[in-house]
């Protein structure tokens, strides 16, 4: 039997540098081997590959139907990105395949589809996965099957003018507790851009006006928001992947940042494509209300794949609108930060 004979059954993918894993995008040609190594002559049916990629969502919530009921409910959701077929050994005739003993490699190509995929992903209630899989049939005996996943990557170019616009917002509150009005607190906060890439710094520019008569601290956070999605409901994970905290403004007194560095770690890009799976991010800029809730004011953020150009074509910048000094870039990143809070610690109140 050919399954006594067989040494070795691989895929092995083309790739520009070796023992690096292939990335791919849309309209790129997958090309690669299958290896046969045998022991012996084998007698073989046919050998087929079946490309495919998938997005697929799925999570479960328990539900009461009364005092002594209950139930679970299961959600679930996939969205088709590529199914292609390819038969790498067949007779025409139906007749077996004599393969003698050695190694036999059989290469495959084809192109991935034109249309915008999404990028490879991995959730707590889903996931993107892209993968290779090849079937072995030989007479009179179990189909031998092998599978190998690739990464796909899709481009997004920060060098868009939606992404280089600038982000701004100014958001106040009353802090109240048990009925007493220690005064207002507003925060005004605008970022240069809306689209990064992971390991650059967002230079922050804020001011933070304490009318209260308590102190408060400003701090900064960088937000990511899983969204999975199905049959019209929604299960999400957020988690905080940045953080920075400032100093403590006393009270009737008023802070600001001249450009306050917060680094983003090597997080996975924006996912924005995708119908049931979404990853955004936020950068919040909020105060510390001892007594009262949080106040936070969002800006939108994407995380992109291409960089800044060095010479981009950016007409307006923080620097010139706030006409501050750029020390904030002499400003040296900690290699090993403190670890990021728990989300709930960063949403006030009216979010959680």
């Amino acid at each position: 039997m050919i399954f006594d004979k067989l040494k070795k059954f691989d895929i092995v993918f083309d790739s520009p540098e070796v023992d690096c894993p292939p990335v791919f995008s849309s309209g790129d040609v997958v090309s690669g081997r299958v290896v046969l190594d045998l022991s012996g002559e084998s007698r073989v049916d046919s050998l087929k590959l079946h490309a495919e990629g998938f997005a697929k969502v799925h999570w479960t919530e328990s539900r009461s139907a009364g005092s002594s009921t209950a139930y679970t409910q299961n959600y679930s959701d996939e969205v088709e990105y590529l199914n292609r077929r390819e038969v790498l050994l067949q007779a025409d005739n139906g007749e077996v395949t004599i393969l003698p003993a050695g190694r036999h490699e059989f290469p495959f190509s084809f192109q991935l589809p034109e249309e915008t995929l999404v990028t490879s992903f991995e959730g707590k209630h889903g996931s993107i996965r892209y993968w290779v899989k090849v079937k072995l049939h030989r007479p009179w005996a179990t189909v031998k099957k092998i599978k190998k996943e690739f990464t796909v990557i899709e481009p997004i170019d920060i060098n868009t003018p939606a992404l280089l616009a600038p982000q701004a917002g100014t958001k106040d509150k009353m802090a109240r507790a048990w009925y007493r009005n220690f005064g207002q607190v507003s925060v005004t906060a605008k970022i240069d851009r809306k689209g990064y890439t992971p390991g650059e710094v967002i230079p922050v520019f804020a001011e933070f006006d304490n009318s209260t008569s308590r102190s408060v601290v400003p701090k900064a956070y960088i937000t990511q928001t899983q969204t999975f999605i199905a049959r019209g409901t929604m299960k999400q994970k957020r988690s905080v992947v940045g953080t920075l905290c400032g100093d403590i403004v006393g009270a009737r007194s008023r802070e600001t940042w001249h450009g306050r560095a917060i680094k983003i770690p090597p997080v996975g890009p924006s996912i924005l494509q995708c119908r049931i799976i979404k990853v955004e991010y936020m950068l919040k800029v909020c105060v510390d209300v001892p007594g009262t809730s949080k106040l936070c004011l969002e800006l939108p953020l994407v995380i992109g794949t291409i960089p800044l150009h060095p010479f981009g074509s950016r007409t307006s910048s923080v620097s010139s609108q706030y006409s501050v000094n750029l020390e904030w870039l002499r400003m040296a990143i900690p290699e090993q930060p403190e670890p990021p809070p728990d989300y709930s610690s960063v949403v006030t109140e009216e979010e959680a």
